[in-house]
């Protein structure tokens, strides 16, 4: 007599998940490329002391800067990592088969001069942090934070330099603990946020124009290129 043959137990889409869970993470975790590292990189040390001086004096009145410098910030990075893609160089190398020598030489110097003082408000702002923290003055830990950076960009080899930075970059999870165990009214932060204000003196449009400064600052142009290069020959 035939017998049926035993039932097989479909797994249900919760038991998928389950079992997929952990590898789709994974999958997530590896498709974020260069433009995490940029994005969390321009929350350097100088911009967070400039967000922290806002926050300071105006409260939450300019939060709806915010809805203004995500877009730009998102546009720069993505036509900067489209140039290193396609052309396979830096934004250097790609604006000098456009430009004249002249005028690239000009961005370069600009870049650099810029470059040279955004290092150098990172390097204080670190080296005051950590004198809060550990008591050692900030002058020493200026030396000691440039030699650390500068041995790690020598020395290693950028997909170990990648994988470093891409972890770091969970650090700024702290600023969404920080705002939920502020307490703050909600009610004003969302008002806030749709509803320009804040910008009755001088000194707020002021405020204004150093927020676009060091949100979209000009190496994260050519660091997001030159990432998206890296990234192909690794």
């Amino acid at each position: 007599m035939a017998t049926e043959p035993p039932s097989v137990e479909r797994p249900t889409d919760s038991a998928r998940w389950v079992r997929g869970g952990p590898r789709a993470v994974r999958r997530f975790w590896h498709s974020l490329g260069p433009g995490l590292v940029t994005g969390a990189a321009d929350d350097d040390p100088s911009g967070i002391a400039t967000y922290s001086i806002a926050g300071a004096r105006y409260g939450t009145s300019l939060l709806w800067m915010s809805l203004l410098t995500w877009p730009l910030m998102a546009a720069v990075q993505t036509m900067c990592a489209r140039i290193g893609m396609v052309t396979g160089h830096g934004l250097a190398a790609a604006l000098q088969q456009k430009f004249s020598r002249s005028v690239l030489l000009v961005m370069c110097v600009g870049l650099m001069i810029a470059n040279t003082i955004n290092i150098g408000a990172d390097l204080a702002g670190m080296a005051d942090a950590a004198e809060l923290i550990t008591g050692v003055n900030s002058h020493l830990m200026v030396v000691v934070f440039g030699g650390l950076i500068a041995w790690a960009t020598v020395q290693l080899r950028y997909a170990v330099f990648a994988r470093v930075l891409k972890w770091l970059a969970l650090v700024l999870g702290v600023y969404i603990i920080a705002a939920i165990d502020l307490k703050p009214v909600w009610s004003s932060v969302l008002h806030d946020t749709f509803f320009p204000s804040g910008l009755r003196s001088r000194e707020a449009w002021s405020t204004v124009v150093a927020i676009l400064g060091t949100t979209i600052s000009p190496y994260l142009f050519f660091w997001q290129a030159s990432q998206e290069v890296e990234e192909e020959k690794a």
